[in-house]
């Protein structure tokens, strides 16, 4: 393998949101796993492993997440979600750069949809499934468990659990492997971003507050 230092990317800030009173019909609220509303918020820090103490120090970035609206597309309805992200003037390593960035997600079954028809993530389906592939391996979701407790600056939450690792073209497991929690209703609520090369996660961003309709 290669020296080359490969970045498992995470495609940060999987929240989700409801419909308004007007779009009511178009999805069950029973269903509402990702917390699909527009005018739901949530406030997310990062942190930064520090090899020396081997803990995670604060970065002082932090991801500001908000569902600003709705968009039909092909006839689906797709939540607008906004990412206002501070903090980063240094450009810290898999940490979002500064500014404004928005996405647009759907639930499908369990599925969060994007609007390119791609998988963000699966809440009901424990199948590895690729999320994309390089001339040194390929990278795969998958789900692990569906009752994780988990503790934030947030609160504590019962949580889906995924993994994302690399299978190199060898057909070894990298040792980068990253994490993410969901919880119902709630939507994200912890992941990390990783090397590929490296066992221990390089960023972590944990939700540090929320507003949810």
């Amino acid at each position: 393998m290669k020296r080359t230092v490969y970045l498992c990317f995470i495609a940060l800030i999987t929240f989700s949101c409801s419909t308004t009173d007007n779009n009511q019909d178009a999805q069950d609220a029973d269903s509402n796993f990702y917390a699909l509303t527009v005018g739901n918020q949530w406030i997310y820090k990062n942190y930064k492993y520090n090899s020396t103490t081997q803990t995670y120090d604060e970065t002082g970035v932090i991801d500001s997440v908000s569902i600003v609206g709705t968009e039909v597309l092909n006839d689906e309805i797709y939540y607008k979600f906004r990412r206002w992200t501070t903090g980063n003037e240094t450009g810290i390593a898999l940490c979002n750069p500064n500014g404004e960035h928005f996405e647009l997600l759907r639930d499908s079954l369990g599925y969060l949809i994007r609007d390119d028809g791609s998988i963000k993530y699966a809440n009901n389906n424990f199948s590895a499934r690729i999320l994309s592939s390089a001339d040194w391996g390929i990278v795969y979701d998958q789900l692990i468990a569906l009752d994780n407790e988990i503790t934030v600056e947030a609160g504590s939450f019962i949580s889906t659990y995924s993994q994302r690792y690399a299978i190199l073209n060898d057909g070894v497991q990298s040792p980068g492997l990253d994490h993410f929690y969901y919880a119902d209703g709630y939507g994200l609520i912890y992941d990390t971003s990783s090397f590929v090369s490296e066992d221990i996660p390089f960023i972590i961003r944990r939700l540090d507050s929320y507003s949810i309709e």
